[in-house]
C-alpha cells in the first residue's frame, strides 16, 4: 500500500483531469500530444483505467466499471467470465484505490472551503443542534445527542476455527469514525465499574435491569472479530460520532470513549440520551470522566 500512497495525490490530480474531459460516455477528449507521466497509473487514469497494482500493473479497470458495480461475480456474469479468486484480488486492489482517489478529492474540497479544521463535522453536521445564535437566551444544555448499539453488522473472526486470521488494514477515512485506538484508548476504558466511595446509583432501576438477555446468551459474540457499530446522533438524527465493537457486544468502553470524545468536542453543559443510562450513569461516575 506504501506504493499507491506516494502516487496518490498525482492520481488525484489525473482523475479530476480525467472527469474534466470526460463528456459522460466514458470517452474523453484527448489532446493531440499525450503527456509523459511517472507513473503508469496516472497514465491508465489520463484514458479512464486504474492498474490493479501500483507500479507495474498487467491488468486495468476502467473508471465506468469502477463507478458502476463493485460485484465481481456479477461483472463475470455480464462478460460470460469465468470466475475465480484472482479476479476479486485484482477488483479489490483496484477498487480501494478508487475509492482513496476520491477521499483525496473530497479532501480538496475541504481545504477549498476551509472545512479542513479540527472537528469541523462535529461542530457543523447539525447547524439546529451546534450553531448558537446571537442574542438569544441560553438553553438548559447546549447539546443533545443520543446513543446506542447495534449488532446486524457482525463480522466472523477468522481464527476461531483456527485457520490463519485475515487482518484488515483499511481504515474508513471518516471525520465521525472513531478508530480501534481510540476505542479501546490503550486499556483505559475497562468494561468494569471502579468502586468509589460514596457513590450510589443515580435511579433506582439500575440493579433491576436486565440487557439483552441472560448473560449465557451474550457470551455468543466471542465468536465475532467484530459485532456491530455504535453510533451517537444528535436529535436531528444526524450521526457525530461512530466506532466498531471490537470482539465484544455493547461494552462500557465504546459509551466511555464516545462520551469522551463528545465532552473534549462540545463541553460538558450537553444532554445523552441512551436506552440503559440508568445503568451506565454508575459506570460514569465511578469512571475517569465522571470523577
Amino acid at each position: 500500500m506504501n506504493h499507491w500512497h506516494l502516487q496518490i495525490d498525482l492520481l488525484v490530480d489525473a482523475y479530476l483531469d480525467y472527469h474534466f474531459r470526460d463528456s459522460g460516455d466514458s470517452l474523453p477528449t484527448f489532446d493531440n500530444i499525450s503527456p509523459s507521466h511517472r507513473y503508469p497509473n496516472k497514465t491508465l487514469i489520463y484514458h479512464g483505467y486504474i492498474g490493479c497494482a501500483p507500479l507495474y500493473p498487467t491488468a486495468a479497470i476502467s473508471l465506468h466499471t469502477l463507478a458502476a458495480y463493485a460485484q465481481v461475480k456479477s461483472l463475470c456474469f455480464l462478460h460470460d467470465t469465468p470466475y475465480g479468486l484472482y479476479l476479486n484480488v485484482q477488483f479489490s486492489a483496484t477498487y480501494d484505490i478508487y475509492l482513496e482517489i476520491f477521499h483525496g478529492i473530497k479532501q480538496c474540497h475541504r481545504t477549498a472551503l476551509n472545512h479542513d479544521t479540527p472537528n469541523w463535522p462535529m461542530l457543523n453536521s447539525c447547524p439546529a443542534c451546534f450553531y448558537k445564535l446571537e442574542d438569544k437566551p441560553a438553553l438548559e444544555f447546549d447539546w443533545l445527542v443520543l446513543i446506542n448499539g447495534n449488532n446486524s453488522l457482525k463480522h466472523w473472526n477468522s481464527s476461531i476455527y483456527g485457520s490463519n486470521p485475515c487482518i484488515d488494514s483499511c481504515k474508513a477515512p471518516s471525520d465521525y469514525w472513531l478508530d480501534t485506538a481510540m476505542d479501546t484508548n490503550d486499556g483505559n476504558w475497562e468494561d468494569k465499574t471502579i468502586a468509589a466511595e460514596g457513590t450510589t446509583p443515580a435511579f433506582n432501576c439500575v440493579n433491576r435491569w436486565r440487557n439483552a438477555g441472560p448473560e449465557t446468551q451474550k457470551k455468543m459474540f466471542s465468536v465475532f472479530d467484530e459485532s456491530g457499530i455504535f453510533i451517537a446522533a444528535c436529535h436531528h438524527r444526524f450521526v457525530v460520532l461512530a466506532c466498531n465493537m471490537i470482539w465484544s457486544r455493547e461494552l462500557a468502553k465504546y459509551l466511555l470513549a464516545i462520551i469522551d470524545k463528545l465532552l473534549t468536542v462540545y463541553g460538558k453543559n450537553g444532554g445523552c440520551a441512551y436506552d440503559i443510562g440508568c445503568a451506565f450513569s454508575k459506570t460514569l461516575t465511578n469512571s475517569s470522566l465522571g470523577m
